[in-house]
């Protein structure tokens, strides 16, 4: 098994960090394959999970990298999608959090795709070259991503009086694991440095306008979550990566 948890280099913990939301937000889109309300609708979510999934393949490369530039241990992007156990991983809760109906899917995904809009921005002009292409190539994706979730949000906050109502349920649900996102870790604030305000204000402005625009009400700010940047998770994660790594673990180093 590979362990990344004692690792200090806050621009791997970072790299590992994005990696690890686009992986297990990716998969768990993946799973509406062939169940979504629509055939379009079914085909757009599992684009986006493939998208987040090619976006977590760019940032393992890059954090495989700096893990054998620092000690010598020579890894791939599937040492680190599969070969890690659950208090490795340093993705947000939200991401991990079962599927629920279409409304939590939605707004779980408009959360993530307002958040890492805005983030990908701010690195797209990082100093760090390798950071700032990832974002840059993969803003197009995002971009996409935000326009889509925030249709659906206006299309089910705003439509029947039942779509009004899963949304709100799900704004119940989901909501105390919405701050985790801008709650910076130190090593997200050594590598974004003053950025981090902006995207935190950018993210806010958003949810707030699309909501206002659906009809719906942002809760009053109570318990919030967190834990998954540092290792802290749900036991969700850990049937995720049991399904996710089985392969790899059964049969090692398999090739096709």
């Amino acid at each position: 098994m590979i362990t990344t948890k004692d690792i200090d280099n806050p621009l791997i913990k970072f790299v590992l960090h994005l990696g690890d939301n686009a992986l297990i937000m990716g998969h768990r889109n993946s799973e509406w394959c062939g169940h979504g309300p629509i055939l379009e609708q079914d085909i757009a979510l599992t684009n986006i999970a493939l998208d987040q999934v090619g976006q977590a393949r760019n940032f393992y490369q890059y954090a495989a990298e700096l893990i054998s530039e620092t000690n010598g241990e020579q890894l791939t992007e599937d040492s680190l999608a599969y070969l890690r156990d659950s208090w490795d991983f340093k993705n947000c809760l939200l991401a991990e959090l079962p599927n629920g109906d279409w409304a939590q899917t939605i707004l779980k995904q408009f959360i993530v795709s307002a958040y890492q809009y805005h983030l990908y921005q701010a690195l797209a002009n990082n100093q760090n070259e390798q950071l700032a292409a990832i974002a840059s190539k993969s803003l197009k994706e995002l971009n996409y991503h935000l326009r889509w979730s925030s249709d659906w949000v206006l299309r089910l906050g705003d439509g029947t009086t039942e779509s009004k109502k899963r949304m709100e349920d799900a704004i119940a649900i989901l909501w105390s694991y919405t701050n985790e996102w801008i709650d910076f870790a130190d090593y997200e604030m050594i590598i974004l440095g003053d950025s981090h305000h902006s995207i935190q204000q950018d993210w806010k402005a958003k949810i707030k306008s699309v909501f206002d625009e659906a009809g719906l009400m942002i809760p009053v700010d109570g318990w919030m979550q967190k834990g998954g940047k540092v290792g802290n998770h749900t036991e969700h994660l850990g049937y995720i990566l049991t399904d996710m790594q089985f392969l790899q673990r059964a049969y090692p180093n398999a090739e096709w």
